[in-house]
């Protein structure tokens, strides 16, 4: 096997962490359909049972990356695997609203590890030509991961609805869960076979095993330009390091870190400030505010995580040409339209049930008794927080929460191709910039000697602000309604199109040594 090749495939076992995060988010957004009713859970329940894993994912971030530069990103890495797959296991067979959440937190404290140290580690390997492609692998298995999960769930849901004999509305979102058990085994068995970081070991004094490793990746040339490379930089963290500026969270405050730091951490805000958890963990529930039946929303999952696949493909292939700048802002740009799109789509949505529509929804679902609806026969609704209120009103929450589904379908009135392109619009948009371009930038911004620690605390940040977003998602559909929601979306990306535009660098084809030299003073 030729160098190139053991470098992607170091990289593809590397990024499974990301294949786990994104399967594990893109199957919540099924799961909640069953297990929110299971559980009887109101909306802030509901959005702690989502968000929580990324809640804890922000801590580990900030331990993990730190941790990570003292002892090595492999054996946190082989952890991470670990606890994935004691997530899907307890996630599975979780007896209560609390033992699932705490299933799902030991999952958030893995993928957010995973996050952070993958793409650490494959900048680490790969050589300034191909390293956004190799990074973007983190990215791809992310979306891959989100693809297998909708995919999943599609599936488990039309066994459920075609009467599956070992499937009923208590454990059809048990097996949703179980199977992510199958790929965190295989990430954890793989994980034995990856080498320790070249750049760490020789940072650890350790000279014969990173050379050992960059030879075994590229090469006897470029494993002697790297290691001139890498050992010129550790020259230069010694003398900052006699020049007080250590390796403490003090460090990251420093004059010369100021600029790559509030470029993170801008980039690590938008990143999930436009809303891509909201979109990915709440896309069932999403589509089917359409009016478009539980179904087709779960078929319309597929759909968004196959674009998010063939888009980040796009990235992969273009990030090393035509570099990280251009995409990030033609990317911006993209997820702004497109966030005002589907909120002008939902803005411009009626609601209205007719006597027809009522006598179906009766016949057909259990939790609607006779005449209950009949009061708000024929009347017209121009705002999905108004109507909803009616039908709670009418049928309670819980009812309401089992046939909410088959109501919209009978009772909206909506431009559905609008939402859902603006929707797959997002998707793509964010699949090839604010996705991978985030990821190669963190690893490629900052210096050896804080790369684990500056990668950890932006990562945090990125976090806290995906859990805050995922958390008040179901409580912003419920009290401010969709067009309010995507419309506070569309407005934070136009604002971040024009803050990059103005402050954002390119980093494409220099090594981590050239931009350490050009962006630290």
């Amino acid at each position: 096997m030729n160098s190139s090749k053991n470098i992607i495939g170091l990289a593809a076992i590397l990024s499974l962490g990301g294949f786990l995060f994104g399967f594990d988010a893109g199957i919540i957004s099924g799961v909640m359909e069953y297990a929110g009713s299971y559980f009887t859970l109101n909306d802030t329940q509901n959005g702690w049972a989502v968000s929580c894993p990324t809640f804890v994912a922000m801590f580990a971030m900030l331990i993990a990356g730190k941790l990570s530069d003292a002892v090595g990103r492999k054996p946190i890495l082989i952890v991470v695997a670990f606890l994935y797959a004691v997530s899907a296991l307890l996630s599975a067979i979780a007896w209560s609203y609390a033992s699932l959440c705490f299933a799902r937190m030991v999952g958030g404290f893995a993928f957010g590890a995973a996050l952070i140290l993958a793409p650490t580690y494959i900048a680490e390997i790969s050589t300034a030509a191909h390293r956004g492609r190799l990074v973007s692998i983190q990215q791809l298995n992310i979306v891959l991961g989100f693809f297998a999960a909708f995919l999943s769930n599609l599936i488990f849901n039309q066994w459920f609805q075609g009467g599956a004999s070992f499937l009923n509305a208590e454990n059809v979102w048990r097996w949703m869960l179980g199977v992510e058990l199958l790929p965190a085994l295989f990430y954890f068995i793989f994980l034995f076979a990856v080498p320790k970081s070249p750049r760490w070991l020789l940072s650890k004094g350790r000279f014969e095993e990173g050379k050992a490793v960059l030879v075994k990746l590229h090469g006897e040339k470029i494993a002697e330009e790297e290691i001139q490379a890498i050992q010129a930089s550790l020259s230069k963290e010694q003398n900052l390091e006699k020049n007080s500026l250590g390796r403490s969270f003090k460090q990251l405050l420093h004059p010369s870190l100021r600029y790559i730091l509030g470029i993170g951490l801008l980039i690590g805000i938008l990143q999930q400030a436009t809303g891509i958890n909201a979109v990915y963990f709440y896309a069932t529930t999403i589509f089917k505010q359409t009016g478009i039946g539980v179904s087709a929303a779960f078929f319309s999952g597929v759909l968004l995580s196959f674009t998010s696949v063939v888009f980040t493909l796009v990235a992969m292939a273009t990030i090393d040409r035509f570099g990280r700048r251009p995409l990030l802002l033609a990317g911006m740009a993209g997820i702004a339209i497109s966030m005002l799109a589907c909120s002008y789509g939902f803005y411009g949505a009626t609601y209205q049930l007719t006597n027809e529509d009522i006598a179906v929804l009766e016949k057909d679902n259990e939790s609607i008794e006779s005449g209950v609806l009949l009061p708000v026969a024929g009347k017209i609704f121009n705002s999905d927080v108004e109507f909803r209120s009616q039908m709670k009103e009418a049928l309670g929450d819980d009812n309401f929460q089992k046939s909410d589904g088959a109501i919209l379908e009978a009772a909206i009135e909506i431009n559905a191709m609008l939402v859902l392109l603006g929707v797959l619009g997002f998707i793509a948009c964010f699949a090839f910039s604010l996705g991978p371009v985030m990821w190669v930038m963190l690893s490629e911004l900052y210096p050896n000697r804080i790369r684990g620690l500056a990668i950890g605390c932006i990562g945090f940040v990125n976090s806290f602000t995906a859990w805050l977003v995922t958390q008040i998602f179901p409580w912003e559909l419920t009290n401010l309604g969709n067009g309010s929601s995507f419309l506070i979306f569309g407005v934070i990306a136009s604002v971040g199109f024009f803050m990059l535009l103005k402050s954002l660098p390119e980093t494409k084809g220099k090594s981590l040594e050239q931009i350490e030299a050009e962006f630290i003073k």
